[in-house]
């Protein structure tokens, strides 16, 4: 627990300091420490450190001021703030808590207190890291697609618009690709449900191995439709992709339920230079032209790509 959960101390007396650190170090903890709140207030502000053991009187900032310039602030986790100092009076305790500090030790404390407050903090932490995990894991859930495991259509209403305003902020190509398996009624109507779920999981598969990591990105469009998002890509980049996947796909061998099947695909491709008026570009226009160039590749014969830039 202690690794999770590195130290910060703020003390401006040295013999202190060099105390704190010699029972926090030797009770298993990581700690970092400085002498005054400007230091500590800039060194978080570099390195999160979810606990901070900050003395009250300390030159430049002290402590108080260090804990309302904390609460300010945004962290990427709770900053467990206690407070060491010599004032014990009720008011003085009351003060330091209205500033922020989480919790409040009178000078001279054991050390064996010590600890147990930092074991209190450490616990008060770790639920929020579980609470923090388990909206995550919601969060996760509810972008995506429970059967294929890639974004689900409303992530895409979502994403797309943001994908598409930051290539035009950064004069970016930016392209699409619609993606729909050829016959696949069929599929379902000859060897069943079941069966056709477990060929749109291997499509997928197939296609989310094959695109960039962390740069493109597919979201189930509808039934056996998928949209791939490919952003800092021309169309012709992106049409010659979609060709790199129907090749791919249609030398692929789906096994399930002891049945196989070699399946294809159609593809259509749309996109937009950073030359293209802003005017003529939104989600809306580029899944149109994706779609009218998909529905072309299906006429012209299926198992092929086509595209097109808007405009």
């Amino acid at each position: 627990m202690s690794d999770n959960f590195p130290i910060l101390i703020a003390e401006d007396d040295p013999v202190s300091r060099r105390l704190l650190e010699k029972v926090l170090i030797k009770a298993g903890n990581t700690v970092v420490s400085v002498d005054n709140g400007q230091k500590a207030l800039a060194l978080l502000n570099e390195k999160f450190f979810p606990i901070i053991l900050t003395d009250w009187m300390m030159p430049e900032m002290d402590g108080l001021e260090l804990c309302r310039a904390i609460r300010k602030n945004t962290y990427p986790g709770y900053v467990f703030i206690i407070l060491l100092t010599a004032k014990d009076s009720k008011d003085d305790m009351i003060k330091g808590l209205g500033a922020g500090a989480d919790d409040y030790l009178t000078k001279p404390f054991s050390h064996a207190e010590l600890v147990a407050r930092l074991n209190t903090g450490k616990r008060v932490l770790e639920l929020e890291k579980s609470l923090k995990d388990a909206n995550e894991e919601i969060r996760i859930l509810s972008i995506t697609d429970p059967l294929t495991g890639t974004y689900n259509r409303g992530y895409l209403t979502e994403r797309l618009p943001q994908e598409i305003k930051r290539a035009k902020r950064y004069s970016r190509a930016l392209s699409i690709i619609i993606c729909d398996i050829d016959h696949f009624k069929k599929v379902n109507d000859t060897y069943g449900h079941l069966f056709g779920d477990e060929v749109l999981k291997d499509f997928a598969r197939c296609i989310r191995h094959s695109i960039r990591h962390d740069v493109d990105w597919m979201a189930r469009y509808g039934g056996e439709e998928f949209l791939i998002v490919l952003p800092e890509t021309e169309v012709n980049g992106a049409t010659a992709m979609a060709e790199r996947l129907r090749g791919e796909l249609s030398r692929r061998v789906t096994e399930a339920q002891d049945k196989q099947i070699s399946i294809t695909a159609s593809f259509g491709v749309a996109g937009f230079s950073p030359n293209t008026p802003d005017e003529m570009i939104s989600p809306e226009a580029l899944i149109r032209k994706a779609d009218k160039y998909l529905y072309q590749a299906k006429r012209y014969g299926r198992n092929r790509a086509m595209g097109g830039s808007l405009g």
